[in-house]
């Protein structure tokens, strides 16, 4: 079967002995609602279908395994040095093994890579607003700098996400935002009445930055908008839909 299209960041396509791609729902064997390549373990759909496809990833980053955590929105992140039965819960990954391929899903929450090339050391963490507000992008950081890299080598590719436009949330949600972090006021662009549209991968990509990361893509495109691309819990919420299939990105560092 054809590899499944992904799409890359910039900066860590020029880092040398690193794969990575962010993977939507097209090039997979997976139907109905899920169609087609959907690798959520925690979703309805055929578990055959999902082994499927994440066989299909796999294979395309050219990894001898492909590793997803029991995602539960925290800033909790582990260090992989072999490949497990049992997925731990936890929302991000470090790792300086070769062919282990690091896998965060999403489906609208925002992927990020991460990579130190000079160290040969990688990272992928998953960031709903939960883990994002919690620090889940610093823990990774910081993890990364226990196994050998710095942080001022470090390059990180912000994935498919909600964008702002779509991301309308209430005054309590606001609230909770600026009250923690006076400066995330500029992130929230007036909607109707009380609410107000949120830049979730612009509040990552700023606490990227303020960490002191050697550089930062963000990809921009929209989950909840781009349908035939992504895809998305919201807009499931929007149509009152069952289910949701999971985007997958995806980082390893070659042998």
């Amino acid at each position: 079967m054809t590899a499944p299209p992904f799409t890359t960041t910039p900066q860590l396509s020029a880092l040398g002995g690193i794969r990575h791609g962010f993977f939507g729902r097209k090039g997979g064997v997976s139907t109905g609602l899920y169609q087609s390549l959907n690798i959520g373990q925690g979703s309805d759909d055929d578990v055959q279908a999902i082994r499927d496809n994440r066989d299909l990833v796999r294979d395309a980053m050219a990894a001898e395994k492909l590793l997803s955590c029991f995602q539960v929105h925290s800033a909790k992140v582990v260090t992989v040095t072999e490949p497990w039965r049992t997925r731990p819960q936890a929302d991000a990954m470090v790792t300086a093994v070769p062919g282990l391929a690091l896998c965060v899903l999403s489906a609208d929450c925002v992927p990020i890579l991460f990579a130190d090339e000079e160290a040969k050391v990688i990272g992928a963490a998953h960031a709903g607003w939960k883990g994002a507000l919690g620090g889940v992008c610093e823990a990774t950081i910081a993890e990364m700098e226990a196994l050998g890299a710095e942080r001022h080598n470090i390059v990180a590719g912000i994935g498919p996400a909600i964008q702002q436009a779509s991301y309308e949330v209430g005054p309590e949600f606001r609230d909770t935002f600026v009250g923690e972090h006076e400066w995330t006021d500029r992130l929230f662009k007036a909607g109707r009445e009380d609410r107000s549209h949120f830049d979730l991968t612009g509040y990552v990509e700023t606490v990227l930055g303020r960490e002191g990361l050697n550089a930062v893509d963000n990809l921009g495109h929209d989950t909840c908008a781009m349908e035939d691309d992504y895809f998305s819990n919201r807009r499931r919420n929007h149509r009152g839909e069952d289910d949701y299939g999971r985007n997958g990105s995806v980082i390893v560092l070659g042998d």
